[in-house]
């Protein structure tokens, strides 16, 4: 049982105008098996607070408490989060020439358990992930993400979440340039790591299409950096009705 605790959470990025707050007192826990959906408009804060969760050096904690089971997830470095447990699926996966994704996925498996995982096993885990997320064999030898498509950088997000089993993950607009059969397959994928571990997920996304495959237990609403609304699923449900109008209005006001 794992659980992300944050609390009061303010955050800043650099400008040419000087410091610019994003975050404006954020309050969330996320348990091991719970689904929340973190919606809102653009420039709310969403991915801002994925970034600062996974420890990106662009934004600056300037009060507040993220603890993972007790621990001070910001004293961690990126690489102590990942190892903790927490994973972040990036809306713009980057790209690395010259490593395979085979030797990434175990190098990564490796530096987070502490050994390498036997090769026997290894191999046929990522064979059925791979398969199971309809992944070509032979993505294994290509660099990572060098000449994916939008849709394949997603799914080799997803299949480094299947294969890292992380205790809390963050998907940053996984949906994010998906068509139809590409998000169906993501979402497969999703719900099978649900399954299958106990993570705890935060799902950050402006739209609800992706929640008619991927039912959240919570959806919080952000706007101008706080959680303004939360509640169930049928919250989503009110959001594609009605969209985020009465949250910017009185934000505004």
């Amino acid at each position: 049982m794992s659980t992300l605790e944050i609390r009061d959470l303010h955050v800043s990025v650099e400008t040419k105008e000087g410091a610019k707050p994003i975050l404006r007192g954020v309050d969330l826990t996320v348990n091991s098996g719970e689904t929340h959906a973190i919606m809102g408009p653009n420039g709310s804060g969403k991915s801002t607070l994925a970034y600062s969760l996974a420890g990106h050096p662009k934004y600056q904690i300037t009060s507040g408490t993220v603890l993972l089971d007790g621990e001070d997830v910001l004293e961690m470095s990126v690489d102590e989060r990942a190892r903790a447990g927490m994973f972040l699926a990036m809306q713009y996966p980057v790209e690395v020439p010259g490593v395979s994704v085979s030797n990434f996925l175990r190098t990564a498996k490796t530096a987070i358990d502490g050994e390498a995982p036997p090769l026997r096993t290894w191999v046929k885990d990522v064979r059925g992930a791979m398969d199971a997320l309809r992944m070509d064999a032979t993505f294994a030898e290509r660099s990572v993400n060098e000449g994916f498509s939008g849709g394949e950088k997603k799914r080799h997000e997803i299949l480094q979440m299947e294969l890292l089993k992380p205790r809390i993950a963050i998907l940053d607009e996984t949906d994010s340039g998906l068509d139809v059969d590409a998000l169906r397959i993501v979402s497969e994928g999703v719900n099978r790591v649900r399954e299958t571990t106990d993570v705890g997920m935060l799902l950050i996304t402006h739209y609800t299409r992706i929640l008619r495959y991927i039912k959240p237990d919570f959806v919080h609403v952000f706007v101008d950096g706080r959680i303004a609304e939360q509640g169930g699923p049928e919250l989503a449900d009110r959001l594609e009705n009605e969209g985020y109008d009465r949250f910017l209005t009185s934000a505004q006001a």
